[in-house]
């Protein structure tokens, strides 16, 4: 198993779940009248799918800083 999918893994709940919060608030900003037993659904399933190029993108990125040559990590 690669480390980038490793590190991504780690990152989709916490990039989900602020996509979540967010897509929610506009959802029921832009369209209060509309029931949320409609909306909530479908903002689960679009940031769940959404979540997953956005994790994928964020993880190398995460692991750049001890990527570089000459720095090694602390302990």
């Amino acid at each position: 198993m690669s480390t980038r999918l490793m590190v991504a893994a780690l990152v989709y709940p916490m990039v989900q779940a602020v996509m979540f919060g967010a897509g929610l608030i506009i959802a029921l900003w832009l369209r209060p009248d509309v029931s949320a037993q409609l909306t909530i659904p479908i903002v689960v399933l679009s940031t769940a799918i959404a979540s997953v190029p956005a994790a994928w993108v964020i993880a190398p990125r995460m692991m750049a800083r001890y990527r570089r040559v000459g720095i090694k990590a602390r302990s």
